[in-house]
């Protein structure tokens, strides 16, 4: 009874066990269907039609030329004065790129027509810029290395990335049928194929092998990548490969493709992995000089050379190290895995370091001796006016010293005034304060009102009387008529 009972739940068991199997791959075929759908391109890719325009983008000659140096001139402007906007112009005009994706992609057909025609047109495309850029940089009076030439002058890890992506872009924009000039106008811009060019006319016009290899180096790696790319993409879309009548013609077609497939490939290996290398061993040592030296207030690095090519370190320190130091700095780089192979060379220097203690010292005691000085000329000026303050303040207060009316006659005088001047309708008095600028003086001063107006010349004779009668009765030596 007991078998009987119990079978029944292990087939529900099973049963359960096998639906959800069911629905885990459902959802993995759906996951599967939907991810394909997104990322498919073949389906909406026209090979027929992307080979036709990467061939017809390849030929160089009558308005691409001249496209092509004015795009080369518009670009070293543009670096010149470190003008970003105006070098990304140039590259959005610049027809550079047509001949590289042609070299990728007639490899990937085993095209070798359409493969010569790339490599002269490139050929021919590299050298006009060149020349431009060349007679621009030599005829311009502005010489200096601005920041976006030298960023030009040595590639990175990061120019490496950015080769193969848009690479990548431009012949997936390309396959699409229709066009996407958008895309196409991105990847111009990113790539920066102009630029380098430019650059490498600089190192020419200034005569500095250093600035134009380098230059070229990184022409050639975005170049190369880019190719790459587009030989990549040809391949896994499966572009029909262009077929020949002669079977001896076909094999050997196929032989100088392959040969030049892998000429192109194993230089972007390599100078993938040594960009790579260079670049970790930079950040590493960047990371050294930060944690173990900077940090350190004890060590005071004067100056640094690193040099790659060589394995080499070099530091020299202002002041004494001692052997203790020495054997932990070397023992701190090999913390480091991309220079701890390097050979990292200690100097110090105790009389630099004194010296550079007494000449500190010596500016600071300038620098007090100025500060004491002025400080000695402003307490002068303060004293100086703390004397004229008092001088003003003491003159103020005998200027503003008024004489009470009542102890002058005035009644009196002014009840004669109006016998001895009938016309005579008011008279005022007082004391005003009068200045030459050199000193300040108190002076009577009378304001008399006249019934009737006269002329200026009676006016003043009976002003004059009226004044020279007063000044008796009052016995001022000065009195003035207002």
């Amino acid at each position: 009874m007991e078998e009987n009972t119990n079978q029944p739940i292990n087939s529900d068991h099973e049963g359960h066990k096998e639906s959800v199997k069911r629905d885990a791959k459902g959802l993995f075929e759906s996951m599967k269907l939907f991810l394909s759908g997104l990322l498919d391109i073949r389906s909406d890719t026209d090979r027929d039609q992307t080979i036709e325009d990467v061939k017809k983008d390849i030929p160089f000659k009558g308005h691409t030329a001249w496209i092509l140096i004015f795009s080369v001139f518009v670009a070293s402007i543009g670096l010149n004065v470190s003008s970003t906007a105006v070098v990304i112009g140039a590259m959005l005009i610049s027809p550079l790129m047509g001949p590289i994706v042609g070299v990728g992609l007639s490899i990937a057909i085993n095209d070798i027509d359409t493969l010569k025609r790339s490599f002269v047109n490139l050929g021919v495309m590299v050298g006009l810029s060149v020349l431009t850029a060349t007679l621009y940089f030599a005829l311009s009076p502005l010489t200096e290395l601005t920041p976006e030439l030298e960023s030009r002058t040595a590639p990175t890890i990061l120019d490496v990335f950015v080769a193969i992506s848009g690479g990548l872009a431009l012949i997936v924009a390309k396959s699409k049928k229709g066009t996407m000039p958008n895309a196409i106008a991105g990847v111009a811009i990113a790539t920066a194929l102009m630029p380098p060019l430019c650059t490498v006319g600089y190192g020419i016009a200034e005569l500095n092998a250093g600035y134009a290899l380098g230059a070229l180096y990184l022409f050639s790696i975005n170049a190369i990548f880019i190719a790459l790319s587009t030989f990549i993409v040809a391949k896994l879309l499966r572009f029909p490969m262009l077929r020949y009548a002669n079977a001896a013609k076909r094999k050997l077609t196929a032989r100088i493709a392959s040969a030049v497939a892998i000429i192109m490939v194993i230089p972007a290996i390599w100078t993938f992995y040594n960009i790579l290398n260079e670049t970790n061993a930079d950040r590493d040592y960047k990371g050294f000089l930060a944690n173990e030296i900077e940090a350190n207030e004890s060590l005071y690095l004067r100056k640094e050379f690193y040099d790659f090519d060589n394995k080499s370190i070099k530091l020299y320190f202002d002041g004494e190290i001692a052997d203790a130091t020495v054997s932990d700095l070397q023992n701190e780089l090999e913390k480091y895995e991309h220079i701890s192979d390097f050979t990292l060379k200690i100097s110090g220097n105790k009389a630099r370091g004194i010296e550079q203690i007494s000449k500190a010292n010596d500016r600071y005691i300038v620098e007090l001796n100025r500060l004491e000085t002025e400080n000695e000329a402003l307490l002068d000026k303060v004293e100086d006016l703390k004397i004229r303050l008092a001088l003003l303040e003491t003159q103020l207060t005998e200027a503003q010293k008024v004489v009470p009316v009542d102890i002058l006659p005035y009644n009196n005088i002014a009840k004669d005034a109006k016998i001895r001047f009938p016309d005579l309708s008011e008279l005022g008095y007082g004391e005003v304060l009068q200045s030459n600028f050199l000193k300040v003086d108190t002076v009577k001063v009378i304001f008399p009102q006249w019934k009737f107006q006269v002329s200026d010349s009676l006016n003043t004779v009976r002003n004059k009387d009226l004044r020279e009668w007063i000044t008796a009765e009052l016995k001022a030596d000065t009195l003035l008529v207002r």
